[in-house]
């Protein structure tokens, strides 16, 4: 009736990030070659470093994972590269689904897991779609293994328990 899934995006590549901090760097020396101000070197240092601590607090995520509990709702975490973690709870009572979708992005096919939330005022609809997993984009074979885990734990709620 519970199960936790997590899907762990790739790691932090220390080549990309000391290029982008090079280039900066040198463009900020031709920069202070041609105008000899100190300043320059100064404000390219302070900007890679700022640069640097937004990416790992807002933007880079290690790790996203799915808690599916059948009595209560799912809880969606991520955890960003700096230690802080975003979480959002999804109540049982309002989760129609959980889908594979497909979209097309520049000639590939991308596909990535959603649930749909019933719409509260008709309950054959739709009213929102969550997407899940959009930092990692984990593969289909990936996503298939958690949708059945997630379709197990959601067939429990649809049917009644039994009584001896």
């Amino acid at each position: 009736s519970c199960r936790e899934l997590a899907v762990r995006g790739p790691r932090l590549q220390l080549r990309s990030l000391s290029a982008a901090t090079s280039a900066v760097w040198l463009a900020a020396y031709g920069l202070f070659a041609i105008s000899e101000n100190s300043m320059v070197l100064s404000a390219a240092i302070f900007i890679t470093l700022i640069g640097l601590i937004i990416y790992l607090h807002f933007v880079k995520i290690d790790q996203e994972s799915l808690l599916v509990i059948s009595s209560l709702g799912i809880q969606v975490t991520s955890s960003y590269a700096s230690g802080k973690e975003s979480t959002t709870f999804i109540e049982m009572g309002q989760v129609k689904d959980v889908v594979i979708n497909e979209a097309i992005h520049m000639q590939k096919v991308i596909y990535y897991l959603c649930i749909l939330l019933q719409d509260p005022e008709d309950p054959q609809g739709v009213s929102e779609v969550v997407p899940l997993f959009q930092s990692s984009k984990p593969r289909l074979d990936c996503l298939i293994e958690v949708y059945k885990s997630c379709q197990e734990i959601l067939e429990q709620r649809k049917t009644p328990p039994q009584s001896s």
